[in-house]
């Protein structure tokens, strides 16, 4: 922030972005009282940062102005929240405090105002990231919209990032990836969320943004007119069915696009359900008809008109999600060959959908809930659970609660047939705990759908669980390799409690001791490494796995050689600065490969592994060694989310030729004589790359596999992707994760 007179043309800003506020506000005021206290908010909020500047140029009043305006539009906020949102950063940046507001405005509104301020807080202090997510988070249990106005903060906060310097916009993203667009999912806030997501990826990856963005743009206008003729016979049969509705279309978005690609191993053009419709209709309460019976009459219609794909069914009507989410959707076949998904919503759902935790409590206030309401009453209270735990550091309940932000739920039924909710990848024995501790605890095995099976497997929705106890039985260390839920996990580690703590204790100095034989240091540095190694969510767990033997220790010396590619003096070769001037880095910068004998030792992280022009981030650990990460590296965001002060900006110096990093090409095609032939003479004689491994296989006339490779940066990959792709039969090259 910077202070400067304001200008005619700043308070013309500040008046037009008041009068669209204004013109919003009054759809959500039940009167002109309630009005007049955003108006109030509003004076007061503008004579508080009078003449205050953000980073931008721009008066900062412009700012709690948008997010009041996000408030309202997007979230369908009240005018108490309104009010502030326009205050939310009043006590924080001027001499005002929270009794100021009380006084002007009353307990509710202070509170409100608190809350966010002890957010903003916490979350601008330079360290401990997840104690200040805990404390964020914990604001559920007070009131839900203190976090409902803080994600309105942070979505403008992502709009305005390019004003922020490189290192705290990386920290802000991986905040933003690893906390706030999953909590805007789980309250059902999807415009927030993928608005969030594209921003996220304009800056963490801007080539392959802008890349899909074109792609989506071009298909978009070359297949607008098919669009509206699939539309149509739609329209005219629901009307002519009685129904009032509307279609709305919908586009996939770039990150949405560009997720499917990495995760799937797709090419764009393998995405085929780029286009969908939504069919938002009234209900008719003179019909027999219940809600969901309208919803499956309207897929009659539909799927009598076009073909469908059985498979991508999903009936979030019988099923909501957890939050609250409730649809059907299906993917229909176009007359022009194009899949599209449809989506069939009451105006109850969409509201739900659009709008996320404030419609349901709408909703629930005026007695209307549906099935989707009741599933979300059930995830806040599982959050609170989380939350509630006395025993669970910061760092493990934000990586727990994470977990619960991004897994999604199967639902399952007791023997009775009573439905129950739990995380994708739950075990027989996480259900038993969900029915009961006493019944879980006491568990030697379960019958799915009639079938005897041991308490690890995996359950899938529909399932029917009976769970087998005998009297004697008791939880085993074992449990917590495979346990999933919270719940469950709790309950088995405080049994284990003391026992636990001598086992971490064992696998501490077991490690210890390991690493040292081999040469090791302990340090900070080469324990992020064994837990990306070892694939462990907390220090703890990679301890206790040591310590009760989950985890051998025996080949520790080929694990740290992958893990931390030998010795990292090689590293420093590819690098040839062309002049000390130049390697002069801005503060929280610095050179990867720097010959300055004060830069720090770095590493290149082995759970994404980089290359020279993919863009990076670095992790500054507390003993000085810097890892680095793709800056859409999951992991590099976890961090970053728990520790914001460890994020430095890494620059790729002009590389050496004889240096060579490890990639995997994943390829797909058609099967013929001569195609490995062909593939690795693209690759070794044309390219001129190393191959380290080839693992191909063909079955019915089709070939998928993969090449590992080394090449010396990421222009020389993408060109033999190209050349690659170029060959006839291959239907996709694509980047993959080691």
């Amino acid at each position: 922030m910077s202070f400067s007179e304001f200008g005619q043309k700043d308070y013309e800003l500040i008046s037009r972005a008041w009068e669209v506020l204004k013109a919003s506000a009054q759809k959500r005021c039940a009167d002109e009282d309630e009005l007049a206290v955003v108006r109030q908010a509003f004076d007061f909020a503008n004579h508080a940062h009078h003449n205050v500047r953000r980073r931008s140029g721009e008066p900062y009043m412009l700012h709690p102005i948008a997010v009041a305006q996000i408030v309202v539009d997007d979230i369908g906020l009240g005018y108490k929240s309104i009010a502030a949102a326009l205050l939310h950063d009043v006590v924080e940046d001027t001499d005002y405090t929270v009794e100021d507001i009380r006084e002007r405005f009353g307990d509710r509104i202070a509170l409100l105002v608190d809350g966010l301020t002890k957010i903003k807080n916490v979350l601008d202090a330079p360290s401990m990231q997840a104690e200040n997510f805990k404390r964020i988070l914990l604001t559920l249990n007070d009131d839900v919209r203190v976090v409902l106005i803080k994600l309105a903060d942070r979505l403008h906060n992502c709009r305005t990032i390019e004003h922020m310097p490189e290192h705290k916009r990386d920290k802000i993203l991986s905040e933003t990836m690893f906390i706030f667009i999953p909590l805007a999912h789980r309250l059902g806030l999807y415009s927030i969320k993928t608005e969030m997501e594209n921003i996220w990826l304009r800056f963490k990856e801007p080539e392959a943004y802008e890349d899909v963005k074109s792609r989506i743009e071009k298909s978009v206008a070359e297949k607008g007119r098919e669009m509206a003729d699939f539309v149509l016979p739609i329209e005219e049969a629901l009307t002519r069915a009685g129904f009032h509705f509307e279609i709305k279309k919908r586009i996939k978005t770039p990150y949405s696009v560009w997720h499917k690609m990495q995760t799937k191993g797709i090419s764009f053009e393998e995405v085929y359900d780029l286009y969908a419709i939504r069919i938002i209709f009234d209900t008719d309460p003179r019909s027999a008809e219940s809600e969901r019976d309208q919803c499956y009459h309207i897929f009659s219609i539909v799927t009598g008109i076009y073909r469908y794909m059985p498979e991508r069914l999903r009936d979030w009507v019988k099923h909501p999600k957890s939050n609250g989410y409730e649809a059907l959707h299906c993917t229909l076949l176009s007359p022009s060959g194009v899949w599209v998904e449809v989506q069939i919503r009451t105006r109850r759902m969409d509201d739900i959908a659009e709008k996320g935790f404030a419609a349901h409590w709408i909703y629930k206030q005026h007695g209307t809930m549906g099935e989707g309401d009741y599933e979300m009453d059930a995830w806040l209270d599982r959050i609170k659970e989380i939350l509630s735990n006395p025993d669970v550091n910061a760092v493990e309940l934000l990586d727990m609660v994470h977990n619960d932000l991004t897994t999604s739920d199967i639902y399952v039924f007791t023997p009775k047939g009573e439905q129950r909710s739990l995380p994708k990848g739950s075990t027989a024995l996480d259900f038993a705990y969900a029915i009961h501790t006493e019944i879980g605890s006491k568990a030697i095995a379960a019958k799915v759908n009639q079938h005897l099976v041991p308490l690890n497997a995996v359950l899938n929705t529909g399932d029917k669980v009976e769970i087998i106890t005998a009297q004697d039985g008791k939880p085993q260390p074992e449990w917590l390799k495979f346990l999933v839920t919270h719940r469950a996990r709790t309950v088995v580690t405080d049994y284990f409690k003391t026992q636990r703590k001598q086992a971490c204790d064992y696998g501490r100095s077991s490690l210890e001791n390991a690493l040292q034989a081999l040469g090791y240091e302990a340090d900070e540095s080469t324990l992020q490494r064994l837990d990306a190694a070892y694939n462990v969510g907390t220090r703890e767990e990679l301890y206790y796995a040591i310590g009760v033997g989950q985890v051998s220790l025996d080949n520790l010396s080929e694990v740290m050689k992958r893990s931390t590619g030998g010795k990292l003096s090689w590293i420093r070769k590819m690098f040839r600065p062309e002049s000390r001037e130049e390697e002069k880095p801005a503060d929280n910068t610095f050179i990867i490969g720097s010959s300055d004998p004060n830069a720090p030792h770095f590493s290149i992280a082995t759970c994404c592994n980089p290359i020279p022009g993919d863009p990076v981030v670095g992790i500054k650990a507390p003993d000085g060694t810097v890892t680095i990460h793709k800056k859409t590296c999951p992991v590099a965001d976890r961090i970053a989310a728990q520790h914001g002060d460890w994020v430095v900006v890494p620059k790729w110096l002009e590389q050496a030729e004889d240096t060579s990093f490890p990639v995997r090409i994943s390829l797909k095609g058609l099967d013929r004589v001569g195609m490995l032939n062909e593939i690795t003479r693209r690759v070794s004689l044309v390219m001129g790359v190393n191959m380290r491994r080839l693992n191909l296989s063909a079955d019915g006339g089709v070939f998928e596999g993969y090449i590992d490779l080394y090449v010396n940066s990421r222009d020389i990959l993408d060109k033999m992707i190209k050349k690659l792709s170029s060959i006839e039969g291959i239907e996709n090259v694509s980047r993959s994760e080691l």
